[in-house]
């Protein structure tokens, strides 16, 4: 029987050759060191500062849900029954809220003598701008406007829900972009603004056949019912946290 021919022999003498500059086009790309420690510091931040959210958002929350059922009681008892009041009730509304938040936040800054626009800061920022912006550019014209005015009131009030429905959608998208800086809960709120904004979009036409709809009714139970709902849970969970 032959014997077996054994396997060619690797020779390490043979030299390399370079490989051609087309062989990885576009693989290797140069990582910018400040680019990088910022982005791990800002992500360590963040995972210290879990807590220090977490109290932050309950008052923003109650706040938030506070000017949201007085605005919401405001519209109905006022019969803001056109477009542009409709409108500028909850634009006036939304940027009151705003301004109590940044207070809030830069009122635990100064307390606990950190700086108020810090790096984790700008990141929620930058994941709340597009959909809240595209939600501005999008209803502002119609309120301005006054879009309906002088039609049947059914189109008025189709008017104020697609309005209602874009500004519920476009919030819980935002919180669902800054929840991924900030605690969970925060998605998890964004997800039911999703929900309820595509379920009240689905369910127009039958609403309005069965039921009387009003938008600001509609407005106070997301903004403000949800909110303080929210915020009422995290007041009471963090105080238990604490306690000893």
């Amino acid at each position: 029987m032959p014997a077996a021919t054994p396997p060619p022999r690797c020779n390490h003498t043979t030299p390399k050759k370079p490989l051609p500059n087309q062989t990885l086009p576009d693989k290797v790309i140069v990582m910018e060191p400040n680019w990088a420690v910022e982005n791990l510091q800002t992500i360590r931040t963040l995972m210290e500062r879990s807590a220090v959210y977490r109290r932050t958002l309950a008052p923003i929350m109650l706040v938030t849900g506070g000017l949201g059922l007085l605005a919401a009681l405001l519209g109905y008892a006022t019969g803001c029954n056109d477009t542009q009041s409709f409108g500028l009730l909850w634009l006036v509304t939304a940027a009151i809220a705003l301004g109590g938040a940044a207070f809030i936040v830069r009122r635990q800054a100064a307390q606990a003598a950190e700086p108020f626009w810090t790096p984790p800061a700008r990141r929620v920022v930058q994941a709340l701008l597009p959909a809240w912006l595209a939600a501005l550019c999008l209803t502002v014209p119609p309120v301005v406007g006054n879009a309906g005015a002088g039609s049947d009131p059914a189109i008025v009030l189709m008017w104020e829900l697609l309005i209602t429905v874009i500004w519920i959608l476009f919030y819980g998208l935002g919180l669902h972009a800054a929840g991924f800086f900030v605690p969970r809960g925060i998605k998890v709120f964004g997800w039911i603004g999703i929900a309820g904004a595509v379920g009240l979009a689905c369910s127009v036409q039958w609403l309005l056949k069965n039921f009387y709809v009003n938008t600001n009714v509609l407005m106070g139970l997301f903004f403000g019912g949800l909110h303080l709902a929210y915020g009422g849970y995290l007041w009471f969970t963090e105080k238990r946290k604490r306690q000893p």
